[in-house]
């Protein structure tokens, strides 16, 4: 108990020693967001890549490629990411296994680029859409957005009589 309570003291009086826990932290739970989300789109049939609850709604694979294209609009624009032209284009006509891979891709892409940083960037404001945000604000952004298209995935899955993956968490 002395220890964890010595430890807690010098991050709360070093902050940038705190910071530099950052992204490594968010590294781990990225790693295991792409583990899971990459198991739910294993889990459904390719036949049923185009199954969408309604007709005002994504298809599965549409969605799969929404999280894809959001990580790739979020890391070139907001942390330098460079994109090659394999992560750019007409994506509707790809097998789950392209699907797939793109999306790993994708996941990999961030991962690479933040590894490139140092966390006292996370820090700086940018100008965002919804007002102006912190990096670190766009870096929640990327996790939020994945989990939210991705509690939708499962509903797809269990729509479909297709028992989720098991949550893979921190």
């Amino acid at each position: 108990m002395k220890d964890l309570l010595f430890i807690l003291i010098v991050l709360f009086m070093n902050p940038l020693q705190s910071q530099d826990l950052l992204i490594p932290t968010f590294l781990e739970k990225w790693e295991n967001s792409k583990t899971y989300l990459v198991d739910i789109a294993e889990a459904m049939p390719a036949e049923k890549y185009d199954f969408k609850p309604t007709e005002r709604q994504k298809g599965f694979q549409d969605q799969l490629l929404h999280i894809k294209s959001n990580m790739d609009w979020l890391s070139s624009t907001y942390f330098g990411r460079q994109l090659s032209d394999k992560n750019r284009g007409n994506n509707s006509k790809l097998t789950k296994e392209e699907t797939i891979k793109l999306l790993i891709d994708g996941f990999d892409g961030v991962s690479a680029i933040l590894k490139k940083i140092p966390s006292n960037v996370l820090s700086e404001k940018v100008e965002f859409f919804a007002g102006e945000k912190s990096k670190l604000q766009i870096l929640n952004l990327l996790q939020d957005h994945v989990t939210h298209h991705r509690g939708q995935l499962i509903v797809y899955l269990n729509l479909n009589n297709i028992a989720p993956p098991k949550y893979v968490g921190w």
